[in-house]
C-alpha cells in the first residue's frame, strides 16, 4: 500500500507538472509562443482531476488511493487508517512527489528551471490571506467529497445510484482548479506542493 503510495504520488506529479511547463512554454511569447497557445488553465485543470481519477481507480483496491496528504489526515482524523499507516502514507506521498519532479527536471532541467517547476506562486493582487483561504476552501472540498463519495452508509443507502468514488473525486480536484489557479496555482495537496 505504501509503494501504491509513492508511485500514484510520483506520476501524479509528473503528468501534472509537464502539462503546467508545457503550457508554459507553448504560451511564452518571448520564446515564440502564442498567448493563446498550448492547453489553458482549463487543460491544466483537466491534468490534474484526470490524473487524480485514474490513479485513485487504480490505487483504490490497493492503498484506499489517498495520493495527498491532506486527504490522509482526514481519514485519519476520522479513524478510518491508523496513525502508523498515515504517517507512513505522508512519508510515501512526499517522497513519490519528489521523485515526479524530479523526472520531470532531469528531462526538461532547462524549461524547469525557466518556468519555475510547476511550483504553486501567489498571484500578483492577493494577499496571503486570500491565498490561503482559497486552498482551505479547495482542500476541503476536495476531502469533504473523498468522505462522500467513499460513504459506505451512502452506498447502501443510494444503491439505485451507482457512484464510481474516482469519478467525483477527479471532478472535485477539476472545478477546485478552475476556481484556483489564477490566485494560487491550486496546491491542496500538500506533497504535491512540496514536490514542486
Amino acid at each position: 500500500a505504501v509503494i501504491a503510495e509513492f508511485v500514484a504520488t510520483l506520476l501524479f506529479l509528473y503528468v501534472t507538472v509537464l502539462t503546467v511547463i508545457g503550457y508554459k512554454i507553448s504560451s511564452d511569447t518571448k520564446a515564440g509562443g502564442d498567448e493563446c497557445g498550448g492547453v489553458g488553465i482549463l487543460g491544466i485543470s483537466w491534468a490534474f482531476g484526470g490524473m487524480i481519477f485514474i490513479l485513485v481507480y487504480c490505487t483504490a483496491g490497493i492503498s484506499g488511493g489517498h495520493i495527498n496528504p491532506a486527504v490522509t489526515f482526514g481519514l485519519f482524523l476520522a479513524r478510518k487508517v491508523s496513525l502508523v499507516r498515515a504517517v507512513l502514507y505522508m512519508v510515501a506521498q512526499c517522497l513519490g512527489a519528489i521523485c515526479g519532479v524530479g523526472f520531470v527536471k532531469a528531462f526538461q532541467s532547462a524549461y524547469y528551471v525557466r518556468y519555475g517547476g510547476g511550483a504553486n506562486p501567489l498571484a500578483d493582487g492577493y494577499s496571503t490571506g486570500t491565498g490561503l483561504a482559497a486552498e482551505i476552501i479547495g482542500t476541503f472540498v476536495l476531502v469533504y467529497t473523498v468522505f462522500s463519495a467513499t460513504d459506505p452508509k451512502r452506498n447502501a443507502r443510494d444503491s439505485h445510484v451507482p457512484v464510481l468514488a474516482p469519478l467525483p473525486i477527479g471532478f472535485a480536484v477539476f472545478m477546485v482548479h478552475l476556481a484556483t489557479i489564477p490566485i494560487t496555482g491550486t496546491g491542496i495537496n500538500p506533497a504535491r506542493s512540496l514536490g514542486a
